[in-house]
């Protein structure tokens, strides 16, 4: 197990500490076109590629869970599906570098073999120098969402998992740590290590983006999310830093909740609380431009302080 640094906090104990600051920003929705009246949401933040700004974006109808990943630029505040670009037949995208190359992946969902009225799920893992070059090379284990790689100042990668069952309860956070891409193997994902009473037993959590900050420390963006006594969802965005060499992990603060965001459609009644944490852009200005998913439904940006900065301090 992976000690932390603080108690255990619940969903409530952060969000009363978030309503305490009585932050005043407001976000917007993002303008997508193109998609054939399908909902567009849980992106990523923009990234470079051949030279153009893109965003990631899990396209889906208001009735399915089966989606497509894919590619949009913007003209004229309106994100419409690039030309000439792949797509992939994924849920929730992220990317990252690592030693030059683009890493991307999402979640492959299908009928459960032992139960065809359920879905099962694992997550796979692309690399290329550009997004049309992408090739598969890595599958998660079964039931995982949620594994993240990131570059550490050494050269080596680290890894953010999520199980969940019989191993993680409702969703654990773990982490490990590689020398190559090669090494990333379900049998690695599964054996990391566990961060201790990160989550209550009834909450879940896990990592969505991680930066690898200038002090060599990880600033994690991830989520935190609860039932209500009405199995309601209600996911809030959240950050904080680990140090990979003695897997000290920061208390947890939330940066964002769907209150901070415009009303807007969600696609079940039991979603409209939810915002996903997609990606954060860091400004120079000390503030970043935090992207997530709202009420599985929509996509929306908000401006806010730079939540990293106080771990590289």
């Amino acid at each position: 197990m992976i000690n932390l640094m603080t108690k255990t906090q619940t969903c409530k104990e952060l969000l009363n500490e978030y309503m305490s600051l009585k932050n005043n920003y407001k976000g917007e929705k993002l303008i997508f076109d193109g998609v054939d009246g399908r909902d567009v949401y849980n992106i990523t933040a923009p990234f470079e590629d051949e030279g153009e700004l893109v965003i990631a974006g899990r396209v889906e109808g208001r009735d399915t869970q089966y989606s497509d990943i894919m590619f949009f630029t913007c003209s004229e505040n309106v994100w419409r599906p690039r030309k000439n670009t792949i797509s992939f037949k994924l849920q929730d995208p992220f990317y990252t570098k690592i030693n030059g190359e683009l890493i991307f992946g999402g979640v492959e969902v299908r009928p459960d073999s032992n139960n065809p009225d359920h879905l099962c799920w694992k997550t796979l893992f692309y690399r290329g120098k550009t997004i049309n070059q992408l090739t598969h090379f890595a599958t998660g284990p079964d039931w995982m969402k949620d594994i993240r790689p990131v570059q550490l100042m050494d050269g080596r990668i680290g890894v953010f998992t999520r199980p969940h069952g019989e191993i993680g309860g409702c969703g654990t956070i773990g982490f490990t740590i590689i020398n190559t891409l090669d090494e990333l193997t379900a049998e690695v994902i599964t054996n990391a290590k566990l961060f201790d009473g990160q989550f209550i037993a009834e909450e879940w959590g896990g990592v969505n983006e991680p930066h690898l900050l200038k002090n060599g420390l990880i600033g994690a963006l991830g989520h935190i999310a609860c039932y209500d006594q009405y199995k309601n969802r209600h996911y809030y965005s959240i950050t904080f830093s680990l140090n990979p060499d003695t897997g000290e992990v920061s208390p947890m603060k939330i940066i964002a909740i769907r209150a901070d965001f415009d009303e807007g459609d969600a696609k079940q009644s039991d979603l409209a609380d939810v915002i996903f944490s997609g990606g954060i852009i860091r400004g120079k200005n000390g503030k970043s431009t935090l992207y997530v998913g709202v009420s599985d439904a929509e996509a929306h940006r908000i401006v806010i302080p730079d939540p990293f900065i106080e771990y590289e301090i």
